[in-house]
């Protein structure tokens, strides 16, 4: 594959025409192109060659799949772009959106869209349709019809006939499904009196298939007329709409997106408000000048994000006025307003300033009889490079103190990519001696020494348990007391009691503590976690989780929400047969995992006993699999 050079398209074309004002005007490229590339190296080297001697600056993604630009530059350089990338024929049929605008300024909005550089990255995906990457996304040639920005008018001017196997059909089920972020749909989306505007009113695109698969019974047996900004993420997202079979065949979708219908109906049309774009510009509108965008908290109309501020909680962008941004420096957005979030939850200093960490969640550690303190994001966390977030459950008779020790090495060896997060279980449970040396408890891999009579309880740190044995009781003032039996390796499977209990207190942590990437468990603090994922879809908002990590674990004997397999990505770590795990089986761990879509989870078999094994081969397995999510 050989690409022709920018010098080489000037010698071929003839000398300009344009003015010296519009040859040095400014503006913007965007265009994608799903397509196999035989050569992605030569590609990529186009592209460094050609963006640079042009003095382009935005981003450039390249995958084996295709490409996504969006650039900025002199318009006339923009031009000589488009002429070297249609020179080759891979690209024939590619949409190139170019608009004549303002040039960046050195500022926030220009550096946070990527406009004060220029970036060229190889890619997995142009982009992610699934937060799960383990999942294989939908085969982009089954993506839905293209509709022209005339047709799509059309089709919405004459609601109650849609276009079906190229003929007219009468039909009540059209429905328009708005494929962008929440904080998008704020300033602007399509609106039709008699056609249903379906708004997902998600945080990210990688949460749209959650939505999709909740609100199926929405779209199955409708004609579906899909929008987006450019067209990108409905080529994905009517794939895996049509990916559900029988009922969802009718998927339409705006080429060239919401940018090419306002050029086609510069008075906005049937579209009511401003086009949310990903560069300086902020936000593109029609000679229409109504604002459907409201200050989050005065709900005066308002439309402008130039500010740049985002939600507290999960940083994303929030519109709140000028008036407002005088008189607080603390959002929430309304996503976590639903979720039972609030700027109430957050402590503030002397200065009127939030606490960016309370010295509880310093120390990563909290207590069920302590206030959860909420641990607002940092400088660090909010860049592009922001570690994993995970929370991670002890086992049964350990405390968040202790399990935060013997993960210790874990900690130290994925500090780069993770920060670990640990709590006590919510019930406490009474201390207990052996009168002669037996293991004290599942989660204990050594003997303890023979007690003729146990030490003051003032010198002993708490115990806790996710789950506990029926007609347990929890601590009490006798401080001690001798176990009335050895111990049993299989005590785990009489501990059922107490589930609901641990679950309404990691809704408290996940909404003070919030959000996790993921959750990771050991022993009885992993059967707990995959409880957890079984019920996610019954959590969510409350519970919301991109992975789990179930370490020596096991299934509860509890009865499930679904029957279906737990879909959440999961990696499975535990003693192999010769593991000498001696207090959860291999074969209780291969059953928890055998509950898990077998599509995204993964395995990991070790010979280290009742631990979490830190040692090559297979810490660099567990840092592979966190690598995926960052």
């Amino acid at each position: 594959m050989r690409l022709q050079t920018e010098d080489e398209l000037s010698a071929m074309e003839p000398e300009p025409q344009n003015n010296e004002q519009e040859e040095d005007g400014y503006g913007v490229l965007l265009y994608y192109k799903y397509a196999q590339i035989p050569d992605l190296d030569d590609l990529l080297a186009f592209y460094h060659s050609n963006c640079n001697s042009l003095s382009l600056l935005g981003r450039v993604r390249l995958s084996p799949l295709g490409v996504n630009v969006t650039v900025g530059g002199k318009l006339s350089s923009l031009k000589k772009h488009i002429a070297a990338v249609e020179s080759y024929s891979l690209f024939e049929g590619t949409d190139f959106k170019l608009a004549a605008c303002h040039r960046p300024l050195k500022d926030k909005v220009a550096e946070e869209c990527g406009f004060t550089s220029l970036s060229i990255r190889v890619v997995k995906e142009l982009v992610t349709l699934s937060s799960n990457p383990l999942l294989k996304s939908p085969a982009i040639s089954n993506a839905g019809t293209h509709l022209s920005a005339a047709e799509f008018h059309s089709v919405l001017q004459n609601a109650g006939h849609v276009m079906d196997n190229d003929r007219t059909t009468p039909s009540e089920g059209i429905v328009l499904l708005d494929a962008r972020n929440l904080y998008e749909t704020r300033i602007g989306k399509f609106h039709k009196s008699n056609v249903e505007t379906l708004d997902p009113g998600i945080r990210q695109y990688s949460d749209l298939p959650s939505w999709i698969d909740d609100n199926s019974d929405q779209l199955q047996g409708k004609h579906i007329l899909m929008y987006c900004t450019g067209g990108i993420r409905c080529e994905m997202a009517s794939a895996y709409i049509r990916s559900k079979g029988v009922g969802f065949e009718n998927v339409f979708q705006l080429f060239g997106g919401i940018q090419r219908y306002l050029e086609q109906f510069p008075d906005g049309g049937y579209f009511k408000g401003k086009n949310f774009v990903f560069d300086h510009r902020i936000s593109v509108g029609s000679s229409d000048t109504d604002i459907l965008g409201n200050c989050l908290l005065c709900s005066f109309p308002f439309d402008d994000y130039s500010s740049r501020l985002r939600c507290t909680y999960c940083r994303m962008l929030v519109l709140v006025c000028d008036s407002c941004q005088k008189d607080s420096s603390t959002f929430v957005c309304e996503l976590c307003q639903k979720h039972g979030k609030d700027v109430g939850l957050i402590s503030f200093n002397v200065n009127g300033k939030p606490d960016a960490m309370s010295p509880q969640a310093d120390d990563k550690t909290v207590s069920p009889d302590s206030k959860l303190s909420l641990h607002l994001p940092g400088r660090q966390e909010i860049g592009h490079r922001r570690k994993l977030k995970i929370l991670c459950l002890h086992g049964f008779r350990q405390n968040a103190s202790s399990f935060r020790g013997r993960t210790s090495s874990l900690a130290k060896k994925l500090k780069s990519i993770a920060e670990l997060v640990f709590v006590d279980a919510p019930h406490e449970l009474p201390f207990i001696y052996q009168p002669r040396a037996q293991e004290s408890c599942e989660d204990c891999a050594s003997s303890s020494p023979e007690l003729s009579s146990p030490p003051p309880s003032e010198h002993s740190k708490k115990k806790f348990a996710w789950l506990v044995a029926p007609n347990s009781e929890g601590r009490c003032e006798t401080d001690w007391k001798m176990a009335d039996s050895p111990f049993d390796p299989l005590q785990y499977q009489q501990q059922t009691d107490g589930f609901d209990v641990s679950l309404a207190y990691l809704k408290d942590v996940f909404a003070q503590r919030g959000p996790f990437d993921g959750i990771l468990g050991f022993s009885q603090g992993a059967a707990m976690a995959a409880s957890v994922c079984a019920r996610l879809g019954m959590l969510k908002g409350e519970i919301d989780l991109r992975f789990a990590i179930l370490c020596s674990g096991f299934a509860l004997t509890l009865p499930e929400p679904e029957n279906s397999l737990i879909k959440c990505p999961s990696l499975h770590i535990f003693g192999s047969d010769y593991g000498n795990d001696r207090q959860i089986a291999n074969q209780a761990s291969k059953d928890l995992a055998s509950l898990f879509d077998d599509g995204c989870c993964v395995k990991i078999e070790h010979d280290c006993g009742h631990i979490i094994p830190t040692r090559s081969p297979y810490i660099d397995r567990i840092k592979d699999f966190l690598q995926r999510f960052l």
